[in-house]
């Protein structure tokens, strides 16, 4: 959807918030033939939907609750998500020691029942009991654990996940303004007018017959700076952080401790070489962007991680943290950890449509989009029906027959992939793979040897691969190239991060020369 003269754009929809919910919103409702457009202050995913644990689950410990229903759905989605996204997600079995001191075996047997029943499985492996000592995931613990569970769930690549849905909502015709924060909305007869700010194209008039807030931590505030009524619900914002050590296991199973402060802790295989541990969940009343790690969060992922492995950490094993503030729909609840992560749409019937996302977790992000757009279509008078659910996103499709459980083939997918491709390293190849799924060609386009790549601006990461994420996916610094759009950051050095911001910078700089060309 191009400009009008004078920076102005007419639309059925604008969406505030580039993060998960944001895009598939986004996505949904363009692939209906509404006219969208999504503005995102930031890169997209640089926020909470780029700190989450990486998993695709129905939330093993919601059960607790009673939170039946968000585990059934997100149980659902589990399925529909792995299905789409081959590339960005796979399969993950968990391994849960069992401490008789905190929950009773019984009641982890009935759980991982539940678990496995409240929801059809296509092809994830149900749970089963295990002799630690005699099985694989048993060798890094400690001896005084000695049996267990194993159950499925999924991983996710988060900020992928973002991007590929904003690319798919991009291709079918929607517009996606980064770094374009709205710093005004108002109501202009039966719709709206926004005004935003883009760092690249200045002031955007925007005239919207509806909005969706989608701004994550941000949600409450701008909901109050629109709407000059005061709203029924609100946030609770949870901090969230993990850390990131050498490899402290072999296999690929992942681990779910239990603590004695009744909170669990995930261990989980992340980039070959590293373990990946987390979460915790803290109150937060800070500015959502400037979170990070306290010191006392990073002991107390090291003590928890210790309770369990015979190899103990400290701080000085932590070679990456990160952290997110969570905006969990606010319950009452007096724990952190005991708050839904459950959502709801609030779209008020005194206004022109202004649909408000309260909560949500990433697992829902795609029913949560099904039902925030049917929504609007009610209040927009279109009718078009439901897509997503069966549509693979971007590189999703691996070229396979439309059957499940060969579609998810990708080892097959990655051997042909390397076998088009024999030039490629077999690590950037895996990455490439990965990252790209079948739009990985695209990616490479003509090229036929590693000198072609171009400059190797970080270790692994080439000028042509940054070229495709500047053009293709909205990619403007180093830190959205190494940390979101390829997770290449913990492999780089401060020279590498300058070196290919310089490079960026410069591109960014022929772009912005040639451009005041052509209005000359």
């Amino acid at each position: 959807m191009a400009l009008s003269p004078g920076g102005r754009i007419d639309c059925d929809l604008l969406v505030v918030g580039g993060g998960i919910n944001g895009v598939g919103i986004a996505r949904d409702a363009v692939g209906r033939g509404l006219r969208v457009v999504l503005c995102e202050q930031h890169d997209l995913a640089q926020h909470t939907s780029s700190a989450s644990t990486k998993l695709i689950h129905g939330g093993l410990r919601y059960l607790e609750y009673r939170e039946f229903k968000l585990v059934r759905k997100a149980l659902q989605e589990r399925e529909v998500l792995l299905r789409n996204a081959p590339h960005i997600m796979w399969p993950l079995r968990f391994v849960m020691p069992h401490d008789a001191a905190q929950r009773p075996a019984w009641m982890i047997r009935a759980g991982l029942f539940l678990y496995d029943h409240l929801a059809k499985r296509e092809f994830l492996p149900g749970s089963e009991g295990i002799v630690l000592a005699d099985h694989v995931a048993g060798e890094p613990l400690k001896g005084s654990f000695r049996k267990g569970f194993v159950y499925s769930d999924g991983w996710v690549d988060d900020a992928r996940l973002v991007v590929l849905n904003a690319l798919d909502a991009s291709e079918r015709g929607a517009t996606i303004l980064t770094r374009t924060p709205c710093k005004s909305v108002r109501r202009e007869g039966d719709g709206w007018r926004a005004t935003l700010e883009s760092a690249e194209q200045g002031r955007i008039d925007v005239r919207a017959r509806a909005v969706v807030n989608a701004a994550g931590p941000w949600t409450g505030q701008f909901a109050a700076s629109a709407l000059s009524a005061g709203r029924a619900y609100g946030l609770r914002l949870i901090k969230g952080s993990h850390i990131i050590v050498p490899r402290l296991f072999e296999h690929e199973y992942a681990y779910i401790f239990q603590n004695p402060d009744k909170r669990i802790i995930f261990a989980i295989p992340y980039q070959e070489e590293f373990t990946l541990i987390g979460t915790t969940d803290l109150e937060y009343t800070g500015e959502p962007g400037h979170v990070k790690i306290s010191p006392e969060e990073i002991d107390y992922l090291c003590e928890m991680a210790n309770r369990y492995f015979n190899r103990q950490i400290g701080p000085q094993d932590v070679v990456g943290t990160y952290s997110g503030v969570r905006p969990l729909l606010d319950d009452n609840s007096s724990q952190a950890s005991a708050i839904t992560r459950d959502y709801l749409l609030e779209c008020p019937d005194d206004l022109p449509p202004f649909l408000n996302i309260w909560g949500g977790k990433i697992t829902t992000y795609r029913k949560l989009s099904e039902e925030a757009v049917a929504i609007l279509q009610g209040r927009l008078g279109s009718s078009a029906p439901e897509w997503t659910a069966d549509a693979p996103l971007p590189g999703g499709d691996l070229q396979l027959p439309n059957m499940f459980i060969v579609r998810y083939n990708f080892a097959g997918f990655l051997r042909r992939f390397r076998n088009r491709h024999p030039w490629l390293p077999a690590k950037l190849a895996q990455r490439y793979a990965r990252n790209y799924g079948s739009r990985a060609e695209r990616m490479l386009h003509d090229a036929v040897g590693l000198d072609d790549m171009g400059i190797e601006l970080a270790p692994g990461v080439y000028s042509r691969e940054v070229r495709y994420l500047m053009q293709v996916e909205w990619a403007r610094t180093a830190e959205d190239v190494l940390w979101r759009r390829t997770k290449c950051g913990l492999h780089s050095k401060p020279e590498d991060v300058a070196r290919l911001q310089e490079w960026m910078d410069q591109q960014l700089g022929h772009r912005d020369e040639a451009r005041a060309v052509n209005h000359q």
